[in-house]
């Protein structure tokens, strides 16, 4: 089985000067790369941080790391990437963190997660020293130089020169496919969970490190082969700090693609995001649902773009509106648009094609089970039961939290399965009828009634930019269901309802309509209901 560090060297010693990174006037070789990610490990060995076990192999229990953890507390740019592999050169399993958080926020996770260093922008400095103080040990810090002007917290290290005075050697420590990988769950439905993958897992998994009939791909001569013959440039707007942008970038890597980010990388800027693919000639780009898909069709429609190079939009995450997909592609008629659903914790289980599908195609490994989660439901048997994912390639388990993963990951007739959260049926002819998160789930008069498919009916109704759907409470239904709609000019009452009626069940048709100009998004697009409910209360 292959490991994201190895892969990288080795891709690196067979295209040396090909692009490796790009972003604004930096163009950053496959050599560049992996002698920076090199002088990282070394800063980070030197310094005692490492994998403890004493045997060098995985915990013994699955919510257990025996490695020191790096904090990513970055925007999008060459330094996440960097601190993501050279971290895993040095056997340490780094973790993503919210760039959004308040000081609150920040140590319960660095709490959880137990830092033994953090790579931060400068930006960040200050909300670091804060919350640093309140923890119990001093994580090493590297702080990387942006314009902000923030000046160097005391005792950290500058980032490019603790890299130019370390060795471009490669490290005598070995990395292995068993060394962990920690993806820090979003937190919309809950507090943040770090989620442990084993890297070898991940690569056969959300990496997409398989060949064309499904099966592993784990010889490491074959993946360097096929890295050779890429011509792949994937674009990232989505912020590394959530699991599509990271799969999205390593994956690319791990194909021996080159990963380009737009010029801004604080917030989502499509003309930026359209410009910088058609300069770059990029062939892959993925999505976050209507919060990228609206922007980037205006600003198609703003001027014509030579994307004659763009092959394949992957959304994810969030849903494209029907309509929003059909004008995407006829915007792009050359590209193909895939939806995939999944999770921190599943990877990519289910997949669909084109603006008119309603249902999607399990990846392998993927089932549904039974409402009580006991067996396997098979195709047609009439259940509303949840997405679950198996196979060779899903986590461990969540980080210091024996409960939760005793009960997310499942054994169901001898397979271990992990079960999201997910509410979905198996049709008649195998493919999957996703509900949505169980969480986001409406209880209103005895009726159960998925946020997600009222959101999408709304998106779809003339004058709506956004929706989201949430539940507060009410005499008469116990919860009744609210819609919060952008922008504040949407249509009537009346109007959203008639459109609502003519697609839903009435008893799913909110009692109540909020208009704001407010974002109803995260940074990486996914639905900011914590906003919506504040607006709603």
């Amino acid at each position: 089985m292959l490991d994201l560090a190895t892969l990288h060297e080795a891709i690196a010693a067979a295209i040396p000067d090909r692009e490796c990174l790009v972003w604004r006037d930096r163009r950053m070789t496959w050599r560049e790369v992996a002698d920076r990610t090199r002088r990282l490990a070394n800063v980070l060995h030197a310094h005692g941080l490492g994998l403890h076990a004493e045997d060098g192999g995985p915990a013994s229990e699955p919510w257990e790391s025996p490695h020191d953890h790096l904090a990513l507390y970055l925007h999008n740019g060459p330094e996440y990437l960097e601190g993501l592999v050279g971290a895993h050169k040095a056997r340490i399993a780094p973790f993503n963190v919210n760039y959004r958080y308040v000081d609150e926020e920040l140590a319960q996770l660095f709490t959880d997660a137990r830092p033994a260093a953090v790579l931060y922008h400068a930006r960040f400095a200050d909300v670091i020293g804060r919350v640093v103080e309140r923890l119990g040990t001093r994580p090493l810090l590297l702080q990387v130089a942006d314009d902000s002007g923030a000046a160097l917290l005391p005792g950290a290290l500058d980032y490019e020169e603790a890299l130019a005075k370390a060795s471009c050697e490669p490290l005598p420590v070995r990395p292995s496919p068993d060394d962990l990988h920690i993806l820090y769950t979003g937190g919309t439905t809950g507090m943040p969970k770090g989620v442990l993958w084993r890297i070898g897992d991940l690569m056969i998994g959300p990496l997409g490190m398989r060949r064309r009939d499904g099966a592993p791909l784990t010889d490491l001569g074959e993946a360097v082969e096929r890295a050779v013959r890429s011509d792949v440039r994937v674009l990232v707007g989505p912020p590394l700090m959530h699991g599509g942008g990271t799969w999205s970038a390593l994956g690319g890597w791990c194909g021996g693609g080159a990963v380009v980010f737009p010029d801004r990388v604080d917030g989502l800027d499509a003309a930026d995001l359209m410009a910088t693919a058609e300069r770059e000639r990029v062939t892959r780009m993925p999505l976050v649902g209507d919060a990228f898909a609206r922007p980037i069709v205006a600003a198609l429609e703003a001027r014509p773009h030579d994307l004659g190079s763009l092959r394949t939009l992957i959304n994810s995450a969030a849903a494209v509106s029907p309509g929003v997909k059909a004008r995407l592609l006829e915007l792009l008629p050359h590209t193909r648009l895939v939806d995939v659903l999944g999770s921190s914790e599943s990877g990519f289980q289910v997949t669909r094609h084109g603006p008119a599908a309603r249902s999607f195609r399990p990846a392998a490994g993927t089932a549904v089970l039974s409402a009580d989660r006991s067996r396997r439901l098979a195709p047609g048997e009439d259940e509303l039961g949840w997405l679950a994912k198996g196979g060779d390639a899903i986590p461990f388990g969540y980080l210091g939290d024996p409960a939760k993963t005793a009960s997310t990951f499942l054994t169901v007739d001898g397979e271990r399965l992990v079960v999201a959260g997910d509410r979905a049926r198996l049709l008649d002819d195998g493919t999957v009828e996703v509900h949505g998160r169980e969480a986001t789930t409406i209880n209103t008069g005895g009726e159960k009634v998925f946020a997600e498919e009222v959101e999408t009916v709304l998106r779809g109704l003339p004058g709506v930019a956004d929706a989201l759907v949430v539940g507060r409470p009410s005499e008469r239904w116990g919860t009744e269901i609210v819609a919060v709609l952008g922008p504040s000019g949407a249509p009537s009452d009346d109007e959203l309802r008639a459109g609502c009626a003519a697609q839903l069940a009435r008893y799913k048709i909110p009692k109540a309509f909020v208009r704001t100009d407010r974002s109803l998004r995260l940074p990486n697009g996914k639905a900011d209901y914590a906003a919506a409910r504040a607006l709603v209360d």
